[in-house]
This record gives structure tokens, sequence and C-alpha cells, in this order.
């Protein structure tokens, strides 16, 4: 440990966001960096913890207080090699995880300011890349080939580990570019492309064969591989079947998210299927991540106004004692696409879509209560017949999505990630797919 008291004399700092005014101009990332002097002591701030809860925390195993200590100390290598000891991918938890590690930290516990453990991550794999200490490395090959169905955290996870054990691995993707998830459902301001695509080199560069446009049926797998990895994510989005769902203007969150970084990528998608907010008044339904990217990308597009609605209650300021440590704390998140401008409300059932000459012009809604159950259980939502029309020319859906039903699968198949377990982190999905390599070496070990 750097300094053992410098988490009593040094505050959290974190990098913040570009001004408002200014990122809502364009699509790039909208945090901020810190300068290295002020990163070292962010990393001395970090304790050492006898029982450091962190590593627990993290679905990786991540390792903070070891990579802290070499940050706060400057040296940079050595604290890469720690984080990529654990962690594949920092450059994309480093901008995107929730950092559950930092929920954790004994710093949150105790005084409510964590260790900026998710930013010195990022800070430490880009300067990786910028002193080049990530460079292309050639493994053994051990005779056999997987293939990876699916190109996403897991997907890309599992390739990364099994390609290191010695395995010829093929990446298949549906879509025109890999990534999945990662390219295709998180906007620009929030993980450029660019980072993706840095990673995806080197993995190439590694040995790895990417194969794009295939759409592999799962009942029908590839022929010619040792052993299958099922990386397909959550495909299938929540729908709201309600009267007047048939209207235009309503969409699914992913058709506007994919469709915008596609347009970014220098896609040429005619305008007439293009989704756009421009000019219009845009409802978003459902209060999660996906939500809030919505918001973000209709500002860019030049929205009117935005309005998210959510089912369930809001959630207190700061702390919830229905939440304790160390439970995830369902408190009120504020995302940078919030601070754009965003009218919240919660505790609103839709009840049905208002239209005109077939398009889409508000949302009959209805405040309802959530009355806790008598066992501990699942609350009952009650209406209470306070209802109102929104109005919205642009309606995004944004209620998360379907675990898949897979079909019965070969024994040498792994199923991992989102795949398996519905919808979840970018985080833990990189820890399944590691996971995932494992389990097909145990194939091969018996």
């Amino acid at each position: 440990m750097g300094n053992p008291k410098a988490f009593l004399n040094i505050p959290r700092q974190e990098a913040g966001y570009r001004p408002v005014h200014e990122r809502i101009t364009d699509y790039s990332e909208v945090e901020q960096t810190l300068n290295t002097g002020e990163r070292k002591l962010q990393a001395s701030r970090c304790m050492d913890c006898g029982v450091p809860f962190c590593h627990w925390a993290c679905p990786l195993g991540n390792r903070p207080p070891e990579f802290q200590d070499a940050l706060c100390k400057g040296d940079w290598r050595k604290a890469y090699e720690i984080l990529s000891i654990t962690n594949d991918f920092p450059e994309f938890t480093g901008r995107i995880c929730p950092a559950l590690c930092e929920k954790s930290c004994v710093l949150k516990l105790s005084i409510d300011s964590p260790v900026t453990i998710r930013e010195d991550e990022a800070a430490i794999i880009e300067a990786a890349f910028r002193e080049g200490y990530v460079i292309p490395k050639k493994y053994e090959r051990n005779g056999k080939k997987v293939a990876v169905i699916g190109s996403g955290p897991a997907g890309l996870a599992a390739a990364n580990q099994l390609n290191r054990r010695g395995y010829e691995v093929t990446v298949f993707e549906r879509d025109e570019m890999a990534g999945g998830l990662l390219r295709y459902g998180i906007p620009n301001f929030k993980l450029g492309k660019n980072i993706i695509n840095r990673r995806l080199q080197i993995m190439e560069d590694e040995g790895i064969i990417f194969k794009t446009n295939e759409n592999i049926d799962l009942e029908h797998l590839p022929e010619g591989f040792d052993a299958y990895a099922i990386c397909t994510g959550t495909p299938q989005a929540r729908d709201l079947k309600i009267p007047g769902r048939e209207l235009s203007g309503i969409h699914f969150a992913m058709e506007i998210l994919a469709q915008q970084n596609r347009i970014l990528a220098g896609q040429d998608i005619p305008e007439k299927d293009r989704i756009s907010a421009r000019g219009k008044h845009v409802l978003v339904i459902g209060g999660g991540d996906t939500g809030s990217d919505c918001i973000g990308t209709s500002h860019r597009q030049g929205a009117l106004d935005v309005t998210q609605i959510e089912i369930m209650p809001k959630p207190p300021v700061g702390y919830n004692p229905a939440t304790p440590w160390p439970q995830w704390p369902v408190v009120l998140k504020t995302s940078s696409s919030h601070e754009e401008g965003c009218t919240r409300r919660w505790s609103l059932n839709s009840n049905k879509f208002i239209g005109k000459n077939g398009k889409v012009t508000g949302v009959e809604v209805e405040e309802v209560e959530w009355i806790p159950a008598a066992d501990g259980g699942r609350p009952t939502m009650k209406p209470t017949g306070k209802k109102e029309i929104i109005k919205a020319d642009l309606v995004l859906l944004a209620m998360g999505f379907l675990k898949p039903q897979l079909p019965e699968l070969p024994k040498n198949a792994v199923v991992a990630g989102d795949a398996a377990t519905g919808p979840s982190l970018v985080v833990k999905c990189i820890a399944a797919g590691r996971n995932a390599a494992k389990e097909i070496e145990k194939m091969f070990d018996n």
C-alpha cells in the first residue's frame, strides 16, 4: 500500500462528463479522464483491506488492491499485468461496468466514498495500449478446434481464453461486424467502437478467426469442430402487447440503438427506414440502462423532449434500507443521459397506445400502487384509476429481454452468458465466457 493514510486526506475525485451543451452535439464518449498525477492519488486511497470485499463482489475476481498499489507507485506495466490476469477486456468494463466492486469497497460502506476502481481500471488499460504493453502473442496449438457462436462479451471472452489454451477458435457472428451487444446495443457515447476494433485486431493477430454474417442454426451446428461455446445472448426484447401496438412510431429500444450505431459506422440506411427522434416528443418505457441509452440517443438526434416512465416505484436516493449490503443497492441512478434533460416518472402502467392516421400520438398511462406481500415475496400491483395521456410521436420500448429457449444441444456444447442466464451485465458475461473455456478444456481432460 503506497500511502496507508491517503483515504483520510484525499477525497474521491471522479473524472466526470463533458459539458452537456457540448456532448449532445456528437456521439463521442461523454466521460472524461484525470491526469496521471490525479489518477495515482485516487489509486492511493485504496486501503489494502484485510478482507477486500471488492474481490468478492467482482464477477471476474479482479484484484483492485494489487493493481491500485502498482498504479499509485507509478508502475503502470505491473498494474496492467495484474489486471489482465483476471479480466480479458478492461477497456470494456472500465467504461460500462456498474462497478460492483465499488459498491462493496470498505470506503463505500464506511463513508460512502469508494475508491474510483472502475475509472482506475480504464486508465490502466488505456496506458497499456498507449505504451505498447498490449501486443499480440502466439500460442502453441493443441490440435483441437472450437466454434464460438456469438461475439458479444461472453463469446469474445470464451474465444480469447480458448485461444490462449491452444485451441483453434472460430467465432461465428450473425451481424456484419463482431462485437454483439458491445457494438450494436451500447451507444458510442458510452463505448466508442474504435475500442472494440482495437481489441478485435489483437485477437485476430493472435489467431482467432471471425466469420460474420453467419446466422447459425443451433439445431445444426457447423461441422468440423471438437466443441462449441454457445454465446448467442438474449435477442428477444420484452414486448408491450396492449391496444394500439400496431401503430407506427413504436419501436424496441435495440432497433434505434443498433441502427444509430450502424449509421455512425458509415452504413447507408435509407431515410424511409430510419428511426429518428428529431423534432419529436419521445416516450421511453422502461427505467433501466437501455432506457437511459435511448434518452441520450434521442437528445443527439434532436428530440423536442424526452419522458421516461417506469412501472416500479421511485427508489430512494443514496441509501435503501430494503437492500443493505451485501445486496445490490436499489437506489436512484442518474446517468449522463438523464443529466442531458429528461422527465422521469415512476409507478406508471401503460394501458394503451393512442394514435391518429396509423401513427402513435400518445400513451394512456395509469398510476399504480405496489402492495407488499405478507410473506416478503413479490409485491402486488394495484391500479389506482388515475389515468392520463402522455403525448408521444416516438415510443421506445426498453423493458428488458427474455431468456432464450434453446434447443437440445450436443454434449460437447457449453452455453454461456445471457444465453444461459437471461439478461445480465457485461462483466458477468465476460466471467461466464472465461468459465465456458474452462468447461470445454475439462471435456478433453477426461
